[in-house]
């Protein structure tokens, strides 16, 4: 079989490329290791930029987000119990974001790919990339019981930190062709998804001496929650009741706000780094989302990166096949790592500013830096809208 770009992963950033090409009368085969349900069961990001919602109504993707996802025009930071409201709205002349669940998107991405009639091939093992240094790449795999071979004329690695495309390319890469750039932070976030109406119309980021906590939502009877823990926290160890008794504890504010309380339907621990792959190409093989980077989920932009990746890739591959100019191509990766490091700076500066890095008396510095910071911040016009551009995000299509 071949096609003109085997897309390996089918989450969003898979999905959303395979159907920019589609728009642009580019072939491709997409390949997912895990079973369709798995895919959608994730429960990952849930903030989508500005600039990401305006991608997605411009494909054709954007008629659930507007109609079912949660327009929020502002975010709360809370510490010393009390909330300080951010209106990004005011502050970015008119740019919000949109809480939308990555589950539902993976729903709409995988009917656009249907419609279109072309492969979306789930349960995908043993697969391989070859000769991606040439000018014919090759993608082997099994799928159900039987060997495939894939010809095509590029390979974008869509599979995420965990996938098989970014080692392949530092293992077929010369000694230091590619490197990789990774800070891993001293904490985790324990996150729930509760079944209960959520308290606050907007996102509540909390600083606290227990530690950072998070109130979010998926919808409107679906709360979002995250507490800072230890990196390896046993889950365990977290029944239902201690949960409750530590977020309460924590986003608890003096005028009595707090989340609703509600059975627990989910629950995980997920470990925190800062990860960046450059360059994020290397002969025909493009590396894209998670698979090139990864954030801290402070401050929301894993999903929205991804998207800005296939956008850019997918205009490179569309002027390439138009009329042969691969200067797109060839610039992927410094076009697009600008925007990975301006997010990875608002991520880390987010993370270090309402996480407590360590207890005890050698950290009493630190903590009243970050109380200065966050006093700062809620003051100062010209500090909220630093954030509030940077958190609304920068436009996808230029």
């Amino acid at each position: 079989m071949h096609t003109q770009v085997a897309i390996v992963g089918g989450g969003p950033s898979g999905l959303l490329l395979a159907h920019l090409l589609h728009l642009n009368g580019i072939d491709s085969v997409v390949l997912e290791a895990r079973s369709e349900e798995y895919v959608i069961d994730r429960v990952r990001a849930g903030v989508i930029e500005q600039g990401m919602v305006d991608l997605l109504d411009a494909v054709g993707l954007g008629e659930r987000v507007k109609r079912e996802g949660l327009v929020h025009h502002g975010i709360h930071i809370s510490f010393g119990g009390v909330r300080h409201r951010i209106n990004m709205y005011e502050l970015t002349g008119g740019r919000a974001i949109t809480v939308y669940g990555q589950n539902e998107l993976q729903k709409d991405l995988n009917h656009a790919r249907r419609e279109t009639g072309r492969p979306l091939l789930h349960e995908v093992e043993h697969l391989t990339l070859h000769d991606f240094d040439s000018a014919k790449p090759r993608v082997r795999y099994r799928h159900n019981g039987a060997e495939h071979e894939l010809t095509c004329d590029f390979i974008a690695g869509c599979d995420g930190f965990h996938g098989v495309s970014r080692p392949a390319m530092f293992a077929a890469a010369p000694e230091g062709a590619v490197e990789h750039f990774e800070r891993v932070y001293p904490f985790g976030w324990l996150g729930i998804l509760a079944e209960a109406a959520p308290a606050s119309e907007e996102l509540v980021y909390t600083w606290t001496e227990r530690g950072f906590s998070l109130f979010s939502m998926r919808s409107p009877k679906i709360t979002r929650l995250y507490l800072q823990c230890e990196p390896d926290e046993d889950i365990g160890k977290w029944p239902d009741e201690r949960i409750w008794d530590e977020i309460l504890a924590r986003q608890t504010t003096r005028e009595g706000w707090k989340p609703n309380v509600g059975p627990i339907l989910q629950k995980g621990v997920t470990g925190m780094r800062s990860y960046v792959v450059e360059p994020m190409r290397f002969g025909r093989l493009f590396l894209a989302g998670d698979a090139a980077h990864i954030v801290p989920p402070t401050g929301a932009k894993g999903l929205n990166l991804a998207a800005a990746d296939v956008y850019v890739l997918s205009q490179a591959l569309a002027a390439f096949y138009k009329s042969g100019d691969s200067s797109g191509l060839e610039q992927y990766s410094e076009k697009c790592l600008r925007r990975v490091w301006k997010a990875q700076r608002f991520s880390w500066w987010m993370t270090s500013m309402l996480h407590i890095f360590g207890f005890g008396d050698d950290t009493a510095f630190d903590r009243r830096r970050q109380l200065a910071e966050l006093d700062y911040l809620t003051g100062s016009k010209a500090a909220m809208t630093s954030l509030a551009e940077n958190y609304v995000g920068f436009p996808i299509v230029e």
